[in-house]
């Protein structure tokens, strides 16, 4: 029973991983989404964050491909240290969803929060089995 719900839990945080980096792609790309993310100041983001929002989607990415790999959801790089990649990671979270807590902007914290709560505490979860 345990394993099953590591498996789920994998894949919901592999969903929200994918969903947020599709968040990250469209700050990227310009669109006036800027007061969710990164403390809410710009609701298009200057150049520069735009590129950091690319870079975190290529990160959040790569989180998702680490956690699949480490429940045994995906198989084939067996060389990835995923027992420290996802006490990274969770740690990471964690740091984020406190972050995201004492954001200036209401939206971030009304609608990040909880986001990154909820995938923090499946991480953690995950990383604690």
């Amino acid at each position: 029973m345990e394993m099953e719900f590591i498996y789920i839990s994998s894949i919901v945080v592999s969903v929200m991983f994918v969903s947020i980096s599709v968040f990250q792609v469209l700050l990227s790309l310009g669109y006036p989404l800027g007061e969710y993310a990164m403390g809410g100041y710009y609701k298009i983001l200057p150049k520069k964050l735009r590129i950091v929002s690319a870079i975190n989607a290529v990160i959040l990415l790569f989180m998702c491909f680490v956690f699949l790999q480490h429940t045994d959801v995906l198989y084939g790089f067996n060389f990835l240290p995923t027992n420290i990649l996802v006490w990274v990671i969770t740690v990471f979270l964690g740091l984020n969803t406190i972050a995201n807590l004492l954001s200036r902007s209401k939206k971030e914290r009304f609608i990040m929060t909880p986001l990154s709560s909820i995938v923090f505490a499946l991480c953690l979860f995950i990383t604690l089995s």
